[in-house]
């Protein structure tokens, strides 16, 4: 595949990824909510490899606004709250989506079920058309049933549009053998197998989205994405964090 090069004289070295985003990372410190300087920092990295080329999907997750789970807690039906947080996952869609355009990346939105004047339904087609025109696709509300989580619905997306590669972005620099926040004698890993995430039950992603990932050969890579510039290292050939394959 020849690299995407623009005017800085970088170059790509994939044309086409998947990037996922939890949304406890668009809360920042507040731990809730949308922290309008990390939105900002993320449309701007996205931005970069756009510029470079690169086409981008992403999927967002929405435990920043609400959390299926947990909503079991306040007496809410575990179905009730999965389809609570597909709905938190498109208004955090529609925060990154002006963000990217705010930050001169044109975006749009392609969600497993479709608000009528608010975001399209999810299409294939229409997904790999806007790929290539070099807009940034979200996609949003999980795979549009409850019981899945936004992991999942990543690498059902990537696999979905030829992503070669899915990034998984979180606060820490790639995955341990245990929480680093935690424990201090955690081991970072530089490449792990599909398998050996399953065996060892690294809480990388859930078991569906690394069986999937597995199945269909899509490598996953973890990073930090909190540091300016992280994804564009990683899609120029300058990879940090964990690679899993």
């Amino acid at each position: 595949m020849p690299a995407n090069r623009n005017q800085t004289g970088l170059s790509a070295s994939y044309r086409r990824i998947l990037l996922k985003l939890s949304g406890e990372a668009l809360s920042g410190a507040a731990g809730f909510g949308i922290d309008a300087g990390v939105l900002r920092s993320t449309a701007e990295q996205v931005g970069e490899v756009i510029e470079l080329g690169v086409q981008t999907g992403i999927v967002i997750g929405g435990g920043n606004l609400f959390r299926g789970v947990g909503g079991q807690v306040s007496g809410v039906d575990r179905i009730t709250g999965d389809h609570m947080g597909m709905l938190a996952t498109i208004m955090n869609s529609l925060a990154l989506r002006d963000a990217l355009e705010s930050a001169g990346a044109p975006a749009r939105i392609l969600a497993a079920t479709g608000i009528a004047g608010v975001v399209e339904q999810f299409d294939r087609n229409t997904a790999i058309r806007y790929l290539e025109e070099g807009k940034a696709v979200i996609f949003s509300g999980g795979t549009g049933n409850p019981l899945f989580t936004t992991d999942s619905a990543a690498c059902l997306r990537g696999i979905e549009i030829g992503a070669e590669i899915i990034y998984k972005a979180t606060r820490v620099d790639g995955v341990y053998s245990a929480d680093p926040e935690r424990d201090s004698a955690a081991v970072k890993y530089d490449a792990l197998g599909y398998d050996s995430v399953i065996k060892e039950k690294l809480e990388v992603m859930d078991l569906t989205a690394i069986c999937l990932a597995r199945d269909n050969g899509v490598p996953i890579r973890v990073f930090d994405m909190t540091r300016a510039g992280a994804l564009r290292e990683n899609v120029t050939g300058k990879p940090n964090g964990t690679l899993i394959e």
